[in-house]
């Protein structure tokens, strides 16, 4: 059974990313925090025995730090965010049995071991979620794609996991959750997570 990592990525040009903590911190220096989270996430991933491919939202960099022979890499493609999940987990599962993990890249504290616990579960439950602390989640994990769970949610809010979970129940599928992790959308987030590094 082949084991895929997804990790959405943005294309890290200024006032492209972070455009709320933008609004607190400034363009210029909500990129800088940007990339420090892809460096991050980065490091995280990079050993991982895993099928890793990069998603970028909007054209694929060939020069940058995820190294073609490491990671494979694509273009997110639909109309919102969870389209474009539901697609890009479609495209790397292919007919065969597969387990997709997607994660994103703000999540600081995202660690190898939380990753490999995701695939672990999935080898007795349908779905897995990473919850976050603003009420949506950092990942999610399955063995086959579920449209359901992409269609018709409230992205970027508070709802999202609640969201999510329900639809998992109503479509009978076993799922089981991961530790709750801080992501950074906000100034706040920075400080409340004791992570005022990222804005060194």
């Amino acid at each position: 059974m082949v084991k895929n990592l997804i990790i959405f990525v943005k294309n890290a040009h200024e006032g492209n990313v972070k455009s709320r903590l933008a609004k607190s911190i400034g363009m210029e220096k909500a990129l800088s925090v940007y990339k420090k989270l892809v460096e991050k996430t980065y490091e995280t991933v990079m050993n991982l025995p895993f099928n890793k491919i990069v998603y970028y939202s909007d054209f694929i960099e060939d020069e940058d730090l995820w190294a073609k022979g490491v990671f494979k890499k694509s273009i997110q493609q639909g109309r919102d965010l969870g389209e474009r999940m539901y697609n890009s987990i479609c495209e790397v599962s292919g007919e065969t049995k597969n387990m997709t993990c997607l994660i994103g890249t703000d999540i600081p504290k995202l660690s190898e071991e939380i990753i490999i616990q995701a695939f672990e579960l999935l080898s007795h439950k349908d779905i897995v979620l990473g919850p976050a602390e603003d009420g949506g989640y950092y990942l999610i994990a399955m063995k086959k794609p579920v449209k359901a769970l992409f269609i018709n949610k409230s992205w970027s809010t508070n709802h999202l996991l609640e969201e999510t979970i329900t639809e998992i129940k109503r479509n009978n599928l076993k799922y089981d959750l991961l530790p709750i992790l801080n992501d950074i959308d906000v100034i706040e987030d920075i400080y409340k997570g004791g992570l005022d590094y990222l804005l060194s």
